[in-house]
This record gives C-alpha cells, structure tokens and sequence, in this order.
C-alpha cells in the first residue's frame, strides 16, 4: 500500500512540475507497465517491429511529458498509459501500412513489365 502512495504522490508531483518526480516514478510503475505492454504484444503478429520495453519507454515518456495534466490516483494513470500504449500501436501500424501498399504497387508494376516484355516477345 505504500508503494500506492508513493506513486500518487510522485504523479502529483509530476503534474505540479517536479522535474526529479519522473525520474522517481519510474521504478515503481516499470513492472507494471511492462506487463501491460507484454499484454498488448501478445495480441499483436509475432514479426512486430515494436517491442514490449520500446512501448513502455515511449508511452512513459508521453505520459510524464504532458503539460497541464492532473493525475488523480494511481488507477487514472494506468488507464491512460492503457490507452496511451494502444495509441502508440495504431499509430505504428499506419505507418507502416503505407510502405506495404507501395511494396503491393511497386509490385504490381514489376508483373506488368515482364507481362508487357514476355508480350513483346511472342
């Protein structure tokens, strides 16, 4: 319970400015949220190129580098790291849809040519 306590008074600290605060909070959330982001990559393809600890620091550093943000309790703060770790995952998922759909054009193209040369040829 005291460890609880630390990390609602740490968030406050975070949201009041304390800039030694994140550095603080971080070994008391870590386990938590790798274990939530172990959670998440479990739904995701086995070839992902995002890893687990990846997702922590990033969703971390979103969370802590919020301005004007009023972390409640304990609970708030992992449900927005829930949600922030979700966020993280679309967003890396449409960045690379785009390179897929120019993969599928760049070979769609590479049929047509040796379609348009095997034509040529006959």
């Amino acid at each position: 319970m005291a460890e609880s306590h630390d990390v609602t008074l740490l968030l406050r600290k975070v949201s009041d400015g304390d800039e030694t605060a994140p550095d603080k909070l971080l070994p008391l959330v870590y386990d938590e949220f790798r274990k939530l982001a172990s959670q998440y990559m479990e739904n995701e393809r086995e070839d992902h190129t995002l890893q687990a600890t990846a997702l922590v620091h990033e969703a971390y550093i979103r969370l802590v580098d919020w301005e004007n943000v009023s972390w409640k309790s304990r609970a708030h703060f992992f449900a927005v790291a829930a949600q922030v770790m979700r966020k993280i995952l679309v967003d890396h998922a449409r960045k690379k849809k785009p390179l897929n759909e120019i993969s599928d054009k760049k070979s769609l193209w590479t049929i047509r040519l040796v379609f348009r040369r095997n034509a040529k040829s006959i």
